[in-house]
């Protein structure tokens, strides 16, 4: 049974479903593809907010700086660190080629697979903004319910349009850091063997070390390719990834206005956040600015990031390449709710990536992910594929009518417990 229905059985899906679609159709058409902290991100956003205004008390778009780049900037210095390893390793010294292959490694690391703000500070600043929607409870604000989805658009990822995303990460992404993997592992058994003595130099097991360095060489194509894993000009339409995230929620708070549904202690928040696609940088900037009020009462945050893929549509369960786990309430809670309407929603992983979510649980804030998408990558996944003949409207269709539910019960009985 729907605890929507007890609010009203007016909520419209199909009305809102429809909304979304050529609210996003607009957004492409007219303002098209929108690469974090850019004109267009901000442009979409006030576009955004003109709707909310008509079902919100409080609409305002808030700004803070990006430097875009630095979060897929670090690929030409990791390259560059391993290849370089390779021949430093067999001409000179192993000792410094250990000391490229650590190089290498640590913006991997801290940039692309834990999302810290490393090189950022090599790159050039830019304006980025959140658009935040509130519409207030008939009483007092006793809890808060938060849905938050990006606006901006990733640059293309060339490889995934080339030959497809699950393609691109076994013959690409898998041998590189793989590639970078096996040369520290070589530039390590010549310091042993060798007494920080050149690959080339040691006498003893000779065929070993050169096996050892032709290896290394063949996983150096691969490290090339790499360079090319992302236009750094050109971003995408970002139809389902996300402005089907976007208009979902939005949908949300239409639909919920429209059938007269006022929560009486619950204040209702829809967040459209910029810069995402670079790092997560625009929830991390909300969370920064708003870390007070949103641990001043209880806080329900639900990242929700495309709405394509029906079939693996999921709840996330941990984020940040596996390294954060969310919150046990507000991940059943959006599993219950899909329940309510008829799907039998998995827990999922983001081991490789991040979304929105993630920012707000990293600083003790209840939240998970929700989405629709296939995470092999599809070959839409960040290319020019990702346009409005790609959208699905039935899986935004499932989005919005989840999160009505999720929102109606959140109201009514707060967070599910262990």
């Amino acid at each position: 049974m729907k605890i929507a229905l007890e609010y009203s059985k007016n909520i419209d899906i199909d009305k809102n479903t429809d909304y979304a679609v050529r609210g996003i159709k607009k957004i492409v058409n007219k303002i098209g593809p929108r690469k974090p902290g850019s004109p267009e991100e901000h442009r979409a956003q006030q576009w955004m907010a003109k709707d909310m205004k008509n079902y919100c008390d409080d609409v305002n778009i808030e700004e803070f700086t990006v430097r875009r780049q630095g979060f897929m900037g670090f690929i030409p210095f990791t390259v560059a660190c391993g290849v370089a390893s390779v021949f430093v390793n067999w001409f000179a010294s192993p000792i410094a080629a250990v000391v490229l292959c650590i190089l290498a490694f640590i913006p991997l690391l801290f940039e692309f697979l834990m999302y810290k703000e490393f090189d950022d500070f090599l790159f050039p600043k830019h304006t980025s903004h959140n658009m935040i929607a509130k519409k207030s409870p008939k009483g007092e604000t006793k809890q808060r319910f938060i849905m938050i989805a990006h606006s901006d658009s990733q640059f293309e990822w060339n490889l995934n349009y080339l030959i497809g995303g699950l393609q691109a990460k076994l013959f690409v992404e898998i041998p590189a850091v793989v590639g970078l993997v096996v040369q520290t592992v070589f530039a390590v058994i010549c310091i042993i063997a060798g007494k920080g003595a050149a690959a080339s130099t040691i006498t003893s097991a000779k065929p070993f070390f050169i096996a050892l360095f032709v290896i290394s060489c063949i996983f150096i194509p691969f490290e090339i390719a790499f360079l090319f894993f992302q236009s750094w000009t050109k971003s995408v339409p970002g139809a389902s990834d996300n402005l089907s995230g976007c208009y979902a929620g939005m949908g949300v708070v239409k639909a919920l206005s429209e059938a007269g549904v006022e929560f009486e202690n619950t204040e209702l928040v829809m967040i459209c956040s910029g810069s995402e696609e670079a790092g997560l940088r625009g929830a991390k900037a909300y969370v920064k600015a708003h870390e007070k009020e949103l641990k001043e009462i209880p806080t329900c945050v639900v990242a929700m990031d495309t709405f394509r893929d029906l079939e693996t549509m999921a709840v996330y369960d941990r984020d940040l390449s596996g390294t954060v786990q969310h919150d046990y309430g507000a991940k059943h809670l959006v599993k219950n709710a899909a329940a309510n309407c008829g799907f039998d929603l998995k827990f999922e992983s983001i081991y490789i990536g991040g979304c929105d979510a993630a920012a707000f649980t990293q600083k003790g804030i209840k939240a998970t992910g929700f989405a629709a998408m296939d995470p092999a990558p599809p070959r839409y996944y960040h290319t020019r594929l990702d346009n409005i003949e790609n959208l699905r409207p039935e899986a935004i269709k499932a989005g919005i009518e989840i999160m009505v539910e999720a929102a109606c019960m959140y109201d009514k009985e707060g967070l599910p417990q262990k």
